[in-house]
């Protein structure tokens, strides 16, 4: 295609973009005029209130973002055929059309987007990626075209305008233009800010997970930069297309590390068209509208507090609270009195715990069949009983005295107080469980003078959703994500479990794993959190971090994961690596000078140190005049500036296109798995890293 051709072509895909983003506006204002948003139409308040809450979740999925193109693709079908999928994993089949999406000369064209545009007489103009035509978008090559004859891709300006466009022939013939430009500019451009969807690049191995069915349980392990995260994300966002009923009624959450996780990931669902999605960290999960974890436990204690074996623990010494009857239990009602043996009380007692049903249900179970038990003699001396007869001898003094006193009420948070501040209850809950160094280890220094003053840890968390379980059992969720799981323990993978009442996405990596009570292998996660046939998928081809950095990091590998595959990468990039030793006292400005080079470049800049290095760092760029936010600081950070300061323990999950990291020998000393930490900080790099140290490199960096 000659220049004053592909020039008309482009002016000619760029009027279709401004005819979609027209079309989308008036789906939107449909949305809004409608006429029941206008007024009470509907007689039942509550009715018209839910009819208007849906109206303007439905705009808020309608709303465009000018800077985010509409659509990303085209797939060309030889003209007047039909293109059917037939029945797969993920669904039934679904016939299309090809041609209701416009036509092309000699062919039908069918527009690949974020969401679903159609014109004023419904017919579409831009189909989601998410519905079954568009797999071939994803899936279709030369030995395998799926009926397309040519693939489109789209390159976009800042603004979102289209400004170039490249083909893929897909039936033997040749490609109008280099067929992987356009798919590499877009992998490579720089970042900043939030992480952005991968819906244009998702590759084929990548699309197969993306579609996988609500039933199955995902298990992802993925080296650095293969992009797991992404994976996830782009699931949910499809499930809630293809099931959204069921997930509506369900429910869906992300569950992540930390709060600037969360924060880096928080545009990609809307920019997908799905909002309202839950997103917590697992603290805010154990601990909603709490303060989370205030208190951080040695790596002995949380280990330990991890561990599965306290489930146990918890569960004899909520029990051990049950004490058969004294006496004979006596009901006084309208000056008589009422007679049930301790013999009787003690059977019902032990009835209701062989049955296994939740403490708190046992509870109020034990006080309807005292309740029974008076009402039958009352009827046997020929009185007549009711259901108000009923409630009132289930609240009466002397039942209510008799059920504390066999079944005393529990308090999660107390139960766990006073199992970690009184080492006999502890030892005889603990006994042949715990030996006496790990008894030993739990115990709270010093008991607070009540649980709602009590400083909790993260594992304390887990522990106190373990004693409400108990308790009390809760329903669960339709699906649920779960990044960075590699640092879950045992006790935070029962507590995720007891809320997936259905499936899960579980992203992470066992070589970045850097939790004490981190459990150590796949199949071993999957049990704890109840999913013991989740399937586990290995990814080792990185698409975002240059070969030569996650070269570099490789050499970890052996120390800290030696089961995983090496990684590889699908690119290079020029000068990705590079390595300052220097002294001491120019740490500081090697540092400021390496920041400097990294801004002269488009995208986001980390500096990524020791948490108790940052402090430092930071006031050494305030007084060079450099622009710094701290991540972690209480604020939304992450596009406050391009340079952001990194505590190595919040790297987790990011990505930046430039990365300094000063002095990784201090990052591996400030913890016990500071290898694995030191991994992490590593492969935060999208484009280049940098690495500044006065110390001398950890032994395996300097092992070629």
């Amino acid at each position: 295609m000659d220049d004053t051709a592909a020039s008309a072509e482009i002016r000619a895909e760029r009027a279709h973009l401004h005819a979609s983003r027209a079309a989308l506006r008036r789906m939107r204002d449909d949305v809004l005029t409608t006429r029941t948003a206008l007024g009470d139409e509907v007689a039942d308040k509550y009715t018209n209130e839910m009819l208007r809450r849906a109206r303007v979740k439905r705009a808020e999925d309608l709303s465009d973002v000018p800077s985010v193109p509409l659509f990303f693709g085209r797939l060309d079908y030889p003209p007047g055929e039909v293109y059917e999928p037939g029945p797969t994993a993920d669904g039934p089949s679904e016939v299309y059309e090809p041609g209701a999406a416009g036509d092309g000369p000699g062919g039908d064209l069918v527009y690949i987007g974020r969401r679903g545009v159609h014109d004023a007489t419904g017919v579409p103009m831009v189909v989601d990626w998410r519905a079954p035509i568009a797999t071939a978008f994803y899936r279709a090559g030369p030995k395998d075209p799926m009926g397309v004859r040519a693939r489109r891709r789209y390159g976009f300006d800042r603004g979102g305008e289209l400004t170039a466009f490249e083909d893929e022939r897909l039936d033997g013939m040749s490609a109008s233009r280099d067929a992987e430009t356009l798919l590499a500019t877009e992998m490579e451009r720089p970042r900043s800010g939030p992480m952005r969807d991968i819906v244009a690049t998702i590759q084929p191995e990548q699309d197969e997970l993306v579609r996988a069915p609500l039933e199955r349980t995902l298990c992802v392990q993925g080296a650095p930069g293969t992009g797991k995260t992404a994976i996830g994300l782009h699931r949910l966002a499809y499930l809630l297309y293809t099931e959204r009923d069921r997930l509506r009624r369900g429910g869906a959450a992300i569950v992540g590390p930390n709060r600037s996780f969360l924060a880096y990931i928080r545009d990609v669902l809307p920019a997908l068209g799905e909002v309202g999605v839950t997103q917590v960290t697992v603290d805010e999960l154990l601990d909603p509208g709490g303060e989370g974890a205030t208190r951080e436990d040695d790596a002995t204690a949380a280990r330990i507090k991890g561990d599965a074996r306290m489930a146990e623990v918890i569960r004899r010494d909520l029990w051990s609270r049950l004490a058969p009857p004294a006496d004979d239990l006596v009901v006084r009602r309208d000056g008589r009195l009422w007679r049930i043996p301790v013999a009787e009380l003690a059977e019902m007692l032990g009835e209701l715990t062989a049955r296994g049903v939740s403490y708190g249900a046992g509870r109020e179970l034990l006080t309807r069949r005292i309740a029974s038990s008076v009402l039958g003699r009352m009827e046997a001396r020929g009185e007549g009983c009711d259901e108000r007869t009923r409630g009132q001898v289930q609240r009466s003094r002397d039942v209510r005295a008799a059920v504390t006193a066999m079944w005393p009420k529990a308090d999660p948070a107390g139960l766990v107080l006073g199992l970690l501040t009184d080492a006999r209850r502890l030892a005889r809950a603990a006994d042949g469980l715990l030996d006496t160094t790990e008894q030993a280890a739990v115990l709270l220094p010093r008991r607070p003078r009540g649980a709602k003053s009590a400083r909790w840890s993260a594992a304390d968390l887990a522990l106190i959703d373990e004693a409400a379980h108990l308790v009390e059992r809760r329903t669960g969720l339709a699906h649920v994500v779960i990044d960075e799981a590699q640092d879950l323990s045992p006790m935070q993978c029962r507590a995720i479990a007891r809320r997936a009442a259905g499936s899960c996405t579980i992203l992470g990596d066992l070589a970045q794993a850097t939790g004490p009570a981190a459990v150590r292998d796949w199949p071993a996660l999957l049990r704890h959190l109840g999913k013991p046939d989740g399937r586990i998928i290995e990814l080792d081809r990185g698409y975002r971090v240059p070969a030569q950095v996650i070269d570099y990091a490789a050499r970890l590998l052996p120390r800290i994961a030696p089961g995983l595959r090496r990684p590889g990468s699908a690119r290079r990039s020029a000068g990705a690596l590079r390595i300052t030793p220097g002294t001491p006292g120019r740490l500081a400005a090697a540092m400021v000078s390496a920041c400097a080079e990294a801004l002269a470049d488009e995208g986001s800049v980390g500096l990524i140190a020791a948490d108790s290095d940052v402090p430092v760092l930071h006031r050494a760029l305030a007084d060079a005049g450099r622009a710094c936010a701290v991540l972690g600081t209480g604020k939304d950070v992450m596009d406050a500036e391009r340079l952001l300061c990194v505590p190595a323990s919040l790297a987790k999950g990011l990505e930046f296109e430039h990365v300094i990291v000063v002095e990784p020998a201090h990052i591996v000393r400030a913890e016990p798995r500071g290898l694995h930490r030191l991994y992490v900080v590593l492969t935060r790099a999208v484009s280049t890293l940098r690495i500044v140290h006065a110390e001398p490199l950890p032994d395996p960096l300097t092992t070629a």
